[in-house]
């Protein structure tokens, strides 16, 4: 094991969203890995999605293996006003953009973040991805020449726009790098995001990885090259692994320094506590994976983090499922992970691959978003298709379990559970990742883990520096009357906003009791996000309410009918001129009701009276 290589600043995870198939967003990607789901279909084109069968549209005969992919819903779908694109420049944007804009802005919306207030800041965007199957039906479709649509085309198919035009749309001015490592590109591009960030070189992150499935062809010389599975399933470590199967997807999660995080009051998923990328050199094969060069990158990722091998107690794997790389990959992770580790604490072992497939450039921010869940839920979802242990593989020799069913992660009394994340790629590159589980404070109100997808937050506004921001908190709980601001682009996207919120709300009505303490906290955070963390569209709507039922109602109201045309939006401002136009009980409302307010001025009551009293001692 390499010694400590000295302090780094440990990052927080405090922002995940994705795509991926089957799971359109964080909450349906946990349930579709907690009921052991499969995203991989059977798409023949006799009986497969449409889009299929323009992939192999006059192609004639296909490898069984062309049969089975795993596909994102809807693809051709994008709300290109949404970000000021012209449907002419939105028709020659690559479905890779468009995925990663949408994704990057809903992974800021569950950090709780209000995009707009991002811009001119030193803010990363890096994006792992790999395939230009976009531009090769651009450029094989005929065109009108004009130089627009061709400067369009040129920066719509372009790989490094999936970064660049994140960083464009908001406005940012921080490192804009689109990583190209094959399948380890969205996990180097996490490494680089945290490189980044510990050099100073940014303040904040958004790092993922994305790929499309576009063009008949590269999967045909997939298949051609046996790299694909003929029926259809990632079985890895498997005796039966015969090759992976494809999918598609995007995943972004936001990253920041942790004491920055914690400064600011951000909701954290995970830390991450340690990152290293390396190259296998010279091996046996460019696409072959190096063992040696595996350990390595897993030794030095460990000793970046300063933790032990033995404290590591789940491996989200790179897992594909070929006959080739599991039996690599698993000596490797056995050499290094089990030193001093005891027998009946086995390293646990998964792939999130068995149930998406592989998302290839997109792959790692799959594992990488699942490890995350894993250590903040306390359960290793099942890895499916695991029947029979490879036999190339010493399983009775390494202190190593496959999770082929779902378990709980193993309690280790107090002490933060941690998580490994491996990628390789058929370029030689290899990454490795390791996160931590981050303990929320004792005095949290209610279950953090349960608030997935719209992005709440803890942040509680302090009045003043030396006010105990805890007793504002407890203020804030306590308000009789609450505003859950509701806003979007047009009359559509504002109804779908408030069924989301419906939906939401349902999630937590079996968990938390409507008129505790726990639902209170919860309500005060959605409600203070959603003014805070959030842009402010021109469709609008104010939500009064003192309850669950009756923000519930109001959100059906606002789902269900007709809004009314967005009028010009006015700035409010309370006045307190003190020359002669006030009044006996001005702003007594206002005192009541809002304990900010009130928490200001007791302050300066307090002061007032101090500094009377001192000049009455003069």
């Amino acid at each position: 094991m390499k010694k400590n290589l000295g302090s780094v600043e440990p990052i927080a995870v405090v922002g995940m969203a994705c795509r991926f198939p089957g799971a359109p967003d964080i909450s349906s990607f946990w349930r579709l890995l907690e009921n052991g789901g499969n995203a991989v279909l059977d798409g023949l084109p006799e009986s497969g999605p449409n889009r299929l069968e323009k992939l192999f549209e006059n192609r004639g005969h296909l490898q069984d293996a062309c049969r089975f992919c795993a596909y994102v819903d809807a693809i051709d779908q994008f709300d290109a006003g949404f970000f000021r694109i012209s449907p002419v420049e939105a028709e020659l944007l690559d479905p890779q953009q468009r995925m990663m804009l949408e994704t990057s802005w809903q992974a800021l919306e569950d950090a709780g973040m209000d995009p707009d207030r991002l811009k001119e800041s030193l803010t990363g965007v890096y994006s792992g991805i790999s395939n230009d199957e976009y531009r090769m039906l651009v450029v094989e479709s005929e065109g009108t020449g004009e130089a627009a649509e061709s400067l369009y085309a040129l920066s719509g198919t372009n790989l490094n726009g999936t970064s660049g035009r994140v960083s464009f749309v908001l406005g940012v001015m921080g490192p804009a790098k689109a990583v190209d490592a094959a399948c380890a590109s969205s996990l180097v591009s996490v490494h680089d995001a945290v490189a980044d960030l510990q050099q100073g070189k940014a303040d904040l992150a958004l790092a993922g990885g994305v790929q499309a499935i576009l063009n008949s062809r590269i999967f045909e010389l997939r298949a051609d090259s046996q790299m694909l599975s003929p029926d259809g399933q990632c079985k890895a470590f498997d005796e039966s692994a015969n090759g992976y199967v494809r999918g598609e997807g995007c995943g972004v999660v936001v990253l920041k320094r942790l004491s920055d995080a914690e400064a600011d009051g951000d909701r954290i998923w995970a830390v991450v506590r340690g990152a290293a990328v390396n190259h296998g050199g010279a091996s046996v094969g460019l696409t072959v994976p190096h063992e040696p060069a595996l350990e390595r990158v897993i030794e030095t990722a460990l000793a970046q983090a300063g933790v032990l091998a033995c404290d590591v107690d789940y491996l989200e794997a790179h897992g594909t499922g070929t006959a080739v790389g599991d039996p690599i990959e698993i000596n490797a992770v056995s050499r290094v992970y089990s030193q001093n580790r005891a027998s009946d604490r086995p390293l646990l072992v998964g792939s999130v691959k068995t149930n998406l497939g592989h998302l290839e450039s997109a792959a790692g921010i799959a594992g990488f978003i699942k490890a995350v869940l894993v250590l903040q839920r306390g359960v290793i979802p099942k890895h499916l298709h695991f029947n029979n242990p490879n036999p190339s593989i010493d399983w009775d020799s390494i202190p190593l379990t496959v999770t082929s069913s779902q378990m709980d992660l193993p309690d280790r009394n107090g002490r933060r559970r941690v998580a490994g994340v491996n990628s390789f790629g058929i370029s030689g590159t290899n990454a490795h990742i390791v996160v931590e589980e981050y303990q929320v404070a004792e005095t949290t109100s209610y279950p953090r883990d349960r608030v997935v997808g719209l992005g709440q937050t803890v942040t509680v506004p302090s009045s003043t520096d030396d006010t105990d921001a805890s007793e504002v908190e407890k203020d804030c709980c306590e308000r009789e009357i609450r505003l859950l601001p509701i806003s979007a682009k047009n009359e559509l996207a504002t109804k779908e906003l408030a069924s989301q919120y419906l939906s939401w709300l349902d999630e937590h009505a079996q968990e938390l009791p409507e008129d505790g303490e726990q639902i209170e906290a919860l309500l005060s955070d959605a409600a203070w996000t959603a003014g805070m963390g959030r842009s402010h569209f021109e469709w609008r709507a104010g939500l009064l309410f003192s309850n669950a039922t009756e923000l519930r109602t109001r959100l059906a109201t606002i789902a269900e009918t007709d809004l009314q045309q967005p009028r010009t939006a006015k700035k409010v401002a309370f006045a307190y001129t003190g020359q002669g136009s006030q009044w006996a009980g001005m702003g007594r409302d206002l005192y009541e009701q809002e304990p900010v307010a009130r928490r200001v001025l007791d302050r300066c009551e307090q002061v007032f009276l101090e500094e009377r009293a001192r000049r009455c001692w003069m």
